[in-house]
């Protein structure tokens, strides 16, 4: 058995070829689980600080609230003050009034307006210079909502009215509150972890605020809420309590960057096949053109040498015809001379493209077989089954068509160690026409089926291996058929089949 080196070193490559695409594979995924790692520490970072903000601003809004409750009550006092001080006896000593008259005059934040029942003020403090020359309270117009007001009870059921509202230092922390909040919610949708986020209610079903995402395909109710499952699958959610909304979710998803970098190996094994594809195929052309001229040199060059002895055993055989030798012999001598002229024409038609000839190619067969049958072992017997079809023509060069029966048949006589029996039938369906060619022999291993078509591929000691490849390259190439190995059992023998399309 012959095989050549070229196999061999192509083994050796693909090897070397494998252990370098699974070393880039081990190092892409570890580089892929480092970033992974990098990025959920980053993840959790992010995480804590927001939800440590979010407990920030949440005991910003309860400061806000201690402290708007405190000026309410000190308004409240106020006006009690103020009352107490107005419902007092003239013949009062001044000194029990001075306790409210202190709470009075203490008031320097609290933005107060005195008026009548009437709405005519009296007198205001604390309030904003636009307000100083105002005389009733009803030119506030829609300002007037910015007050509440507590009645204030005179002598004689008539009754004053006291109107106040939050001091600049309970106004200020209010925006100061409202600009944390608003910073917080920016920093979730700008989020130093790069990653996409979103931050959904209590019972999460609704998406309160976003960051790093689309939400243009989540028009409907139940787009967000598969949205929000698809958040929920990737980590676990980080609850966190935000001013004016309460108990709220953080979820998040992995970046695009760490989610591109996932398929990278895929697409870095598709891109080494591709390149290993197309240098295998390229190399196969070459090696398939280079190994085409060299056959077609020899060819060209062993119908050149044949010409000479060829024209000479002519002129021989016409001398001796003239000489009176026994016509049975000279007739057998005109056919191996006839024999030769069709292996110089065969072998002169590798290279070119053959001339296709519409013939009956159970004829052919059969005339080759009557050919072949006195030339080989009479231990050997080759049986031609028609099966009713004796007319069959397709387009087919004669002179390479017998040449593929001729290497078929050989073959056949070898693997039977030149005794047993070679059955050429055919038979056809819908489509195809098939010529089995099938012998006694030794067989041929299941795993050689395809290397037996490899130019110098042989079991003969002194064989070439090149007889099928041609055979092949005849039917395939140039008859538009397949040729190809049927069946074959060790010891029982084997089948090869020809087929052509009707």
């Amino acid at each position: 058995m012959k095989i050549g080196k070229n196999k061999q070193w192509n083994w050796i490559l693909f090897l070397m070829a494998t252990a370098v695409f699974v070393a880039m594979i081990l190092y892409s995924n570890s580089l892929i689980n480092s970033i992974k790692e990098e990025e959920r520490r980053k993840v959790n970072v992010w995480a804590d600080a927001i939800t440590y903000k979010a407990n920030l601003v949440s005991y910003m809004e309860k400061f806000f609230e201690t402290i708007r409750m405190a000026e309410s009550k000190r308004a409240s006092i106020l006006a009690k003050a103020m009352q107490k001080v107005n419902d007092a006896p003239l013949n009062e000593d001044i000194g029990d009034m001075s306790f409210y008259l202190e709470i009075i005059s203490s008031n320097s934040t609290i933005p107060s307006i005195e008026t009548d029942r009437n709405g005519n003020i009296n007198w205001t403090v604390n309030v904003d210079d636009e307000f100083l020359n105002l005389k009733n309270i009803n030119e506030l117009g829609n300002r007037k909502s910015e007050f509440d007001s507590l009645i204030m009870y005179y002598y004689k059921n008539n009754y004053n009215i006291l109107y106040y509202k939050e001091s600049k230092i309970y106004s200020n922390l209010r925006i100061a509150i409202d600009n944390l909040v608003e910073t917080y919610f920016q920093e979730i949708v700008i989020n130093d972890a790069s990653v996409p986020v979103i931050v959904t209610d209590s019972s999460m079903s609704e998406i309160i605020t976003y960051g790093r995402i689309n939400l243009d395909n989540a028009k409907t109710k139940k787009d967000t809420c598969e949205l929000i499952k698809h958040f929920k699958n990737q980590n676990n959610p980080i609850k966190i309590e935000l001013p004016y909304q309460g108990t709220c979710y953080v979820l998040y998803e992995e970046s695009s960057v760490l989610m591109k970098l996932r398929y990278f190996p895929v697409i870095q094994f598709i891109i080494i096949i591709i390149f290993v594809v197309a240098g295998y195929l390229i190399l196969s052309f070459a090696r398939r053109s280079e190994q085409n001229r060299v056959w077609v040199g020899m060819s060209k060059e062993t119908a050149h040498q044949l010409g000479t002895p060829i024209s000479s055993l002519l002129a021989w055989s016409e001398l001796l015809k003239e000489e009176e030798v026994n016509p049975a012999i000279m007739k057998e001598i005109d056919k191996d001379v006839n024999r030769l002229e069709t292996i110089a024409q065969r072998f002169s038609k590798i290279g070119s493209e053959p001339e296709l000839i519409v013939e009956n190619i159970v004829t052919i067969i059969e005339e080759y077989v009557e050919y072949l049958q006195s030339r080989i072992s009479s231990k050997v017997v080759i049986k031609v089954n028609h099966n009713n079809i004796v007319d069959f023509n397709i387009p087919v060069n004669k002179y390479l068509f017998e040449w593929v029966i001729e290497n078929l048949c050989k073959n056949s006589v070898d693997a039977m160690n030149g005794k047993g029996v070679i059955i050429i039938d055919l038979s056809e369906d819908e489509k195809y026409l098939y010529v089995d060619i099938s012998d006694t022999g030794k067989g041929i291993p299941s795993n050689e089926f395809k290397l037996i078509f490899q130019p110098g591929y042989t079991t003969k000691k002194r064989g070439w291996g090149l007889g099928l490849p041609l055979a092949k390259r005849i039917i395939e190439q140039y008859h538009k058929g397949r040729l190809f190995v049927k069946s074959s059992a060790m010891e029982r023998g084997t089948v090869m089949r020809i087929q052509f399309r009707k």
